[in-house]
């Protein structure tokens, strides 16, 4: 505080001495004598702070942007594919494709991207099968294949609903269907215009969470998305909420499992559906996998 006293009086002198006559750079000299008085006491403020508990603020980023959801980065004034690039370590052109970019590759701040998986599975192009934890090759690259019989057709039907139950079950969350509605569109492994489910909805339906969580992402800059509702549930599993017409969870809120967090919209093709994907480590994975048959 004594660096503040002290150009503070040097200022009201020099403030006097203005006021009888001499001159403009008087002026100027009380001018540059208070901006140095504001940046000392900013100092001082700073110095406080940081000697104040120990305990720094929460910071969200430093755009005031809340935080990226897992496997997602928000982007800053400033940034550049190329950058993000060398932080993320992948390369411009897989992140152009995750994200549905193409030259010049321009980005704006407040935007969410995707960068990945986490980094146990980089470099992975195989999916991982629900609740096993290890790689399987999606089905069209398997050239060994016979084609099924009305008997064989009838087990895989058994063994796949199997599956999805054990699924569900290793993935210690409770789901449920977040709206009543036929599947329009089911997801595909390793194609990125089908990372989810389509389900079929009507104006203004309303959207229940899947599961209990946290609510990590509300909002609107996440592209293809429209507005976009993400779930965290647990270390692992996040749920994403697509095409609605109206946010009713904030991020920060806790949520139970049905909780309306958001009323249908509609999809770019005109359709009234949601967009659902449930998300392992960051990696997508078949919903009906983890949802209840129906």
């Amino acid at each position: 505080m004594v660096l503040a006293a002290d150009i503070s009086r040097r200022d009201r002198w020099l403030a006097r001495s203005a006021g009888v006559g001499h001159g403009r750079s008087r002026v100027m000299a009380v001018n540059w004598r208070a901006g140095l008085t504001c940046i000392a006491l900013v100092l001082v403020a700073f110095i406080a702070g940081c000697s104040g508990g120990g305990v720094l603020a929460p910071v969200e980023s430093r755009d005031g942007y809340g935080p990226a959801p897992r496997g997602y980065y928000r982007v800053l004034r400033g940034d550049t594919l190329t950058g993000i690039s060398r932080r993320t370590g992948h390369s411009v052109s897989t992140l152009a494709a995750w994200n549905d970019l193409g030259p010049p590759y321009r980005i704006h701040a407040g935007s969410l991207l995707r960068v990945g998986p986490t980094r146990a599975q980089r470099g992975r192009p195989a999916t991982i099968a629900a609740g096993s934890g290890r790689a399987e090759r999606p089905s069209a690259a398997r050239s060994d294949e016979k084609p099924q019989t009305a008997s064989t057709a009838s087990q895989s039907s058994s063994t796949k609903a199997t599956a999805a139950g054990s699924a569900a079950r290793s993935s210690g969350v409770t789901w449920q269907w977040p709206v009543n509605g036929a599947v329009e569109q089911s997801y595909r492994a390793g194609d990125r215009s089908r990372q989810g489910i389509r389900i079929a909805t009507s104006p203004g339906a309303k959207i229940g969470a899947a599961a209990k969580g946290s609510v990590v992402y509300s909002g609107s800059g996440l592209k293809g998305y429209g507005n976009l509702v993400i779930i965290k549930h647990n270390d692992h599993f996040l749920s994403v909420y697509g095409f609605n017409r109206q946010l009713l969870a904030k991020q920060g809120d806790r949520v139970r499992a049905g909780q309306v967090i958001a009323e249908a919209g509609q999809a770019p093709n005109g359709k009234y559906l949601l967009h659902f994907e449930i998300r392992r480590d960051g990696a997508t994975v078949d919903p009906l996998g983890y949802l209840p048959k129906r």
